[in-house]
């Protein structure tokens, strides 16, 4: 960032202003204060200050008024903290010390002793003046280090290296002249001179330690000298054993300080002598040596040649340690031949030509090894190992310069550079690498998500931040990457195609479902005044916290609906990225109620949208691309518009009366598809999109004044079908809108039979009032006889699956506005019922019972299962690049064939049959016998066993739940056609007890908008005495016939399970009203549900149906009304019971009863565990609820239920319960409960003894044993009483040293004994004495303790039955009367181990046997 220099007249303001602005740049400053302070002269560097601290001077924190003109007080001087005063130093001759003033320095003047120093005189020259340097010099020099050094600073040092090494060399050889005879020889490295292995000899030219200062300068270097040879000479005499030997002498004398100071030294001097030989020329400098003289190396003469040998390795090693401390740079390759000819370019400088060369070879990676992801400009994932060309510009970055592409980090980097071009390709390109990680191209060649990784990056913000780029082109780009991000390809088409399917049109918001903000009770309110609840709290969250729970908040946060005005309005960009933009706001509509009310308020949004993009008027558009949008009718536009009315009612309303969409409507439904003046594409999407408006706001009962204007229109469409429909091929955008004008035709015919509502006491939704439908009855009257034509039609086709696949929702269609024509038929009271019924025989007998017969309506029968969500639930698993702040349905390949949305799915036709079905049986009992038929069909009754298997519950994802929501309006259909058919059949049918296990499985599935399906599943399949034929055909009997040969008989045929049963059947209604009491919906979600199914349009408030969090009901909803209790009783511990608490609680057991006996798939997904952690609540809901005889019967049948061979295996109490956060502190309050209120309750015992079993925790055992020991002396449960064996108990050994020794507690003290506990007595007696006559040879000592201790204080027990049962225990034997049998002798092996133990214990009581 340039900043101009002040110029005059500038104030001090405009200075300020300069400042600020360089300080928001960040750019280094040009050049850098460094203040010097005496004070600091002496700290540690880490002390020191920083020296980048910036004197900013800021207006705010200048005061007001000027500083008053004061003395300021004395200052005093304080030492410094690390250089404290000496008290007894004189300070005159401290500060004489210290003195650095010039008259001090000339003062102490002390001449230097010259007379031992060498006087080197100038080198002759034989020209005048120095060489003048020239930079086409080809100079041999090293470059330094940091490679930024100019060629002249490279020449200057070159000189000093030179100028060092002729001075070093004359120091050695003060002579100049060359003597006669003389030979040359290279110069010994220090590193030669210095380090040598002891045993050779020892060539220290001149001593390293010993300078000969403080002795006089003539005697100094002799006297040196002297020391030295000697010291030489003394070496070279001695061993190299003996030298290594005095060396560690020497060292372990000398302080460790100083000899690390030496060594350092010695370092110090051999780097600087490597340094200066290193520095010499590529053949070292040579030194005159004379013969007389001659060069005598420091090590042991050996021959020539052995010299050579070993020198050649040396200086080996010491070129490659030199080679790895400085690397040298490889000899550039350039692609030219450089030319003194060329302008500058005399001289060529290497270190700036890096760039001309080639690239590396490429490195085959041989391991297993990650390694970074790079991309194509087409965002394609390139595989480590390809070469590409350099002339795709794929190599343009710094990292692995080999390797072909691009790495996210260097994306992000290109994005924020000052090249648009640049800006805007690294935006397309990350564009495309959201749209193949979305299509899921990479799969699981990367490690982690991208998507995640981008939006962990900033990504979001960084489209945000880009939309406010000036550049045209880097909005587009901008804008195209966030509709990549937002929008999942195949969602919205997925959601168009499925429109018109039997309430197609409600759909689940994309939102996430795990909202950390939202309450548990949010079905309660309404969904405006969420909005109203909600926007204040979010409003002060940062847009970054909001985008990490959700996306579209994060976004909407930014001010994104504003700038995207502005886009639109100001820029007028072109086609492509007004469509990105519609998209965009399409998903941000989808999101939730919030953000399409957002949406719609922008201002001057929603008014440039209908302006430029739905006019009324344009110019003829022609095949091919259009160069603008504003002023051309747009199909996303109408969408847009479409998408924001599904989301409530006022909205709907606001956009019929406040954008003028009625005018728009008529425009362009008035008009075929073809006469509309745009491309045939475009006008079948906007005729299309226009009916599913329309469409929409009649959902509401609105628009219904358009019906009358366009009634002549809607006509001649339906008059013109037949022939389109016989058309061949089939164009799949005229069958959606032939498909979109059902779909209106149904609601308009709806609204016309719709009552106003009642006005409601609560805070309903009172924006826009329920006004009555314009349309009547006598308006859509005449409707029926155009439509049902087009049905018979499409029914011919269903023997052909390439013909039928290609009408997709147009059968459906026909079908449902037949259903909802008889529907609002009868309701009309004015009319004669024989009119509508005679109408619907002849419909059976013309259309119904020939398609029934059609072997092809059985082969979609046939395919449930194959397109069935529940059956498959692979199909429904969730994009690995799913994000759960980013909601989309994952339908970006498209949906196969055989899939619930596939084109070969039977569910949209099968849904919208049964809905007819329905409608008719409703009206018209008497063909429920004709229709019958379909109950029985193959591959529904295949299908149905399918859903009931034991299989875990399908994972609940975006695209699940809207499968699913679908494939559980099929099964409720059936369901209630089997109920109709049930109550008029004298017999019940074979297949109603499938049917009744698929109506209590689907009522523990259904999702959030299927309130009222859940209610009516209550009302009529689940608690219906026909829907258990089970009671009236030897069901009861069965069940005591199967608890005799299991249990044996019982004495009182009353508390047998037959008996039990017969009741439950009797109780059914009772049974109803308690399930109906605890587990119906709440009332507003169930009235909006019920709106919505039942057709009453004007009490529907919006298409949006709730988030799918969870199911509505839970798993074990059987046990719901018993866990209200429970929670009840918990919160309100010292109240007083509810008045029909036993009614409840017995309500409970019996139906909980007939699941276990006659449906117990049903009770698949309940754990044994937590069906016994139910039962355990019953005894914890009131002190007095377990003496009801009908409970204790009820609570012992289940029990023995649990209990069976075949069930008591899966009862595991160390899982994770449902509902139950931990099992021991139930267990723990089951125990006080039991010690306070039981008095000995059989039963209650049984529970309490069940979790006590060897192979569960044994923290249960040690809460009974160690902090419950009273349970003991009530525990009286007779081993005959025993639900499960009793060597469930003991075995195998207990292991666990803590309970051992509470067992022996227990049994010495007499807290436990065999009148009061028989069947712990007999527990705590076999582990114990398992434990004292264990032979285990890898116990542990303490265990070894214990066991010989506890050995010697039983055999000294002063309670010789106690102590008989101890030593003589053998085996368990419930039969009994002790529970377990006695050896008559010790065996041999117990006998050793008493022998064990001291003599004195063996005197006192002798060996007893």
């Amino acid at each position: 960032m340039m900043l101009s220099r002040p110029k005059p007249g500038e104030s001090e303001v405009d200075l300020l202003r300069f400042q600020s602005q360089f300080l928001e740049a960040g750019a280094a400053p040009a050049v850098q204060l460094v203040k010097g302070s005496r004070r600091h002269g002496d700290a540690p560097p880490d002390r020191l200050p920083p020296q980048d601290h910036r004197d900013v001077v800021m207006l705010d924190n200048l005061p007001d008024l000027p500083p008053a003109l004061l003395p300021a007080p004395a200052k005093r001087a304080r030492p410094s903290p690390g250089h404290p005063l000496p008290h007894d130093e004189d300070p005159e001759e401290r500060l004489n010390r210290h003195d650095q003033h010039i008259t001090a320095v000339l003062s102490k003047i002390v001449e230097r002793d010259t007379s031992s120093v060498t006087v080197t005189l100038p080198v002759p020259s034989g020209v005048a003046f120095p060489p003048v340097f020239h930079r086409s010099q080809e100079r041999q020099v090293k470059p330094a280090a940091s490679g930024k050094r100019s060629i002249f600073a490279q020449e200057i040092a070159a000189r000093r290296v030179s100028g060092n090494r002729v001075t070093s060399a004359e120091q050695v050889v003060p002579s100049l002249d060359t003597p006669e005879g003389a030979v040359p020889c290279e110069t010994p490295s220090f590193r030669d001179r210095s380090n040598q292995l002891p045993g050779r000899s020892h060539g220290f030219h001149r001593p390293n330690l010993v300078t000969g200062k403080g002795l006089r300068s003539k005697v100094a270097e002799q006297e040196v000298q002297t020391i030295h040879e000697e010291n030489v000479a003394r070496l070279q005499a001695m061993d190299p054993e003996e030298i290594l030997k005095e060396q560690q002498q020497l060292l372990a004398q000398l302080d460790p300080s100083l000899v690390a100071f030496l060594r350092s030294h010695s370092q110090v001097q051999e780097q600087t002598g490597t340094k200066a030989t290193k520095k010499q020329s590529p053949k070292r400098p040579s030194v005159l040596v004379t013969k007389e003289e001659p060069v005598t190396s420091t090590r042991t003469r050996e021959p020539r040649t052995g010299d050579k040998l070993e020198e050649k390795p040396e200086a080996t090693v010491e070129d490659k340690m030199e080679d790895k401390l400085q690397p040298r740079t490889p000899a550039l390759k350039l692609p030219m031949t450089p030319s003194k000819d060329w302008l500058h370019m005399d001289t060529v400088e290497l270190d700036k030509l890096h760039w001309t060369q080639d690239l590396p070879p490429l490195r085959r990676q041989q391991t297993q090894e990650r390694m970074q992801a790079r991309f194509s400009l087409q965002g394609e994932l390139l595989a480590p190992d390809v070469d590409l060309p350099t002339h795709l510009g794929l190599h343009h970055h710094g990292e692995e310069a080999e390797r072909a592409g691009y790495s996210l980090q260097e994306l992000f980097h290109l994005t924020r550079s000052q090249v648009s071009q640049q800006r805007a390709l690294a935006l397309q390109v990350l564009s495309q690498i959201v749209g193949r990680a979305q299509a899921g191209e990479f799969g699981d060649r990367l490690v982690g998500s991208v998507l995640r990784l981008l939006l962990d990056a900033g990504f979001l913000f960084l489209l945000r931040f880009s939309l406010d780029d000036r550049v045209d082109s880097v909005i587009a780009a901008a804008v195209r990457a966030l509709r990549t991000l937002l929008v999942a390809p195949g969602d919205e088409e997925l959601l168009d195609r499925t429109f018109s399917w039997y309430h197609g049109a409600s759909v689940f918001p994309l939102m996430p479902s795990q909202d950390d903000k939202e309450d548990e009770d949010e079905d309660e309110e309404l969904e405006t005044e969420k909005v109203k609840r909600k926007t204040p709290e979010e409003g002060s969250r940062p847009p970054p916290d909001l985008a990490r729970h959700d996306v579209i908040k994060g976004l909407l946060a930014t001010n994104l609906l504003p700038r995207l005005r502005y886009v639109l309005e100001v820029t007028c960009p072109g086609p492509s990225v007004i469509l990105d933009i519609l998209a965009v706001l399409i998903r941000l509509a989808r999101h939730s109620l919030e953000s399409a009310m957002r949406v719609l308020e922008c201002p001057r949004l929603m008014e440039t949208i209908v302006q430029e993009f739905l006019p009324t008027s344009w110019s003829p558009i022609g095949v091919g691309p259009t160069p603008s949008l504003y002023k051309v009718p747009c199909a996303s536009a109408m969408k847009l518009l479409r998408v924001l009315a599904s989301a409530g009612r006022n909205i709907a309303a606001r956009l019929l009366s406040g954008f003028d969409v009625r005018s728009r409507l008529c425009r362009f439904i008035a008009e075929a598809p073809h006469d509309l003046a745009l491309p045939p594409e475009e006008a079948e999407i906007l005729t299309t999109e226009a009916f599913r408006l329309w469409a929409v706001a009649a959902s509401y009962g609105q628009g219904g004044d358009l019906y009358r204007e366009l009634y002549p229109v809607l006509l001649r469409a339906l008059q013109t079908l037949p022939t389109e429909l016989s058309a061949h091929p089939l164009q799949p955008l005229a069958m959606q809108r032939v498909a979109a004008l059902f779909t209106l035709l149904t609601q308009l015919t709806l609204a016309a039979s719709s009552i106003p509502p009642e006005p409601a006491s609560g805070p309903a939704e009172s924006c826009v009032p329920a006004i009555p439908s314009s349309v009547t009855w006598t308006q859509v009257s005449g409707l029926k006889p155009l439509v049902e034509p087009c049905l018979k039609q499409t029914l011919k086709f269903l023997p052909r699956p390439d013909v039928w696949n290609a009408l997709g929702p147009v059968p459906s269609a026909c079908l449902l506005f037949l259903g909802a024509y008889y529907q609002a038929w009868s309701r009309q009271s004015h009319l004669c019922p024989e009119d509508w019924l005679q109408d619907m025989e002849r419909l059976l007998d013309e259309s119904l019972l020939p398609l029934l017969s059609q072997p092809p309506l059985g082969s979609l029968w046939d395919s449930l299962r194959d397109c069935s969500p529940l059956c498959n639930p692979l199909s429904c698993a969730s994009n690995p690049e799913a994000l759960p702040s980013l909601v989309s349905l994952g339908c970006a390949g498209g949906c196969p064939p055989l899939s619930v949305a596939g084109s070969a799915s039977p569910f949209p036709f099968l849904t919208a049959l049964l809905s007819l079905i329905n409608t008719l049986v409703q009206s018209h009992k008497g063909l429920c016998g004709q229709l019958s038929a379909v109950l029985t069909a193959p591959g529904l009754q295949n299908y149905f066993l399918q859903c009931v298997a034991p299989a875990p519950a399908p994972q609940l994802t975006p695209f699940s739940a809207w499968a699913l929501h679908h494939e559980y309006h099929l099964q409720y259909l059936v369901l209630s056609f089997a109920h109709k058919a049930a109550t008029l059949q004298p017999e019940p049918a074979a297949s109603t007890a499938l049917h009744h296990a698929v109506a209590l499985v689907l009522l523990s599935r259904l999702l959030p908008g299927s309130e009222y399906l859940a209610q009516e599943l209550l009302l009529s399949c689940v608690f219906r005495l026909e829907f258990l034929p089970e009671s009236a055909s030897g069901g009861p009997e069965a069940a005591d016939f199967s608890d005799g040969l299991s249990l044996g008989s019982s004495g009182d045929p009353q508390c047998r399970r037959g008996a039990l049963l017969v009741q439950a059947c009797r109780d059914l209604p009772s049974i109803r009203s308690c399930y109906l009491a605890h587990c119906s919906p709440a009332r507003a979600s169930l009235l909006s549900s019920q709106a919505l199914y039942c057709g009453e349009l004007l009490r529907v408030s919006s298409l949006l149906l709730p988030v799918p969090k969870e199911p509505l009901l839970a798993t074990d909803w059987p046990f719901q009304p018993l866990i209200h209790l429970y929670h009840r009783a918990s919160d309100t511990p010292s109240g007083p019971p509810a008045a029909d608490t036993v009614g409840v609680a017995m309500r409970v057991l019996q139906w909980v009863l007939v699941l276990e006996s006659w449906r117990p798939e049903v009770l698949w997904a309940v754990p044994p565990a937590a069906r016994l952690a139910r039962l355990m609540c019953v005894y914890l809901v009131d002190s007095e609820l377990f003496r009801e005889t009908p409970i204790q019967r009820l609570v012992a049948a289940l029990l023995a239920r649990l209990c069976r061979p075949q069930v008591l295996p899966n009862l595991k109490l160390d899982c994770p319960l449902p509902g139950l956060t931990s099992f021991p502190d139930l267990y723990a309050s089951f125990l006080d409960h039991f010690e306070a209120v039981s008095f000995g309750d059989h039963l209650f015992g049984a529970l309490v003894l069940l979790p006590l079993q060897r192979r569960f925790s044994v923290t249960l055992r040690l809460a009974l044993f160690g902090e419950h020991v009273g349970v003991l002396r009530a525990l009286g449960l007779p081993l005959t009483q025993l639900p499960v064996p009793l060597e469930c108990y003991t075995e195998p050994a207990e292991d666990s040293l803590p309970l051992l020794q509470l067992y022996f507690r227990a049994l010495v003290t007499g807290t436990l004994r065999a009148r009061w506990c028989p069947i712990l007595y007999t527990v705590a007696v076999a582990h114990v004495n398992s434990f004292i006559f264990c032979q285990d040879p890898k116990s542990s000592d303490e265990v070894k303790t214990a066991r010989r201790s506890m050995l010697q204080r039983t055999w000294l027990l002063t309670d010789e039955g106690l102590r008989q049962h101890l030593l003589h225990y053998k085996l368990p034997n419930s039969s009994l009367p002790e529970g377990f049998e006695l050896y008559s002798q010790l065996p041999r092996l117990r006998q050793q181990c008493l022998q064990t133990l001291p003599t004195e214990g063996l005197q006192n009581g002798g060996v007893k046997t």
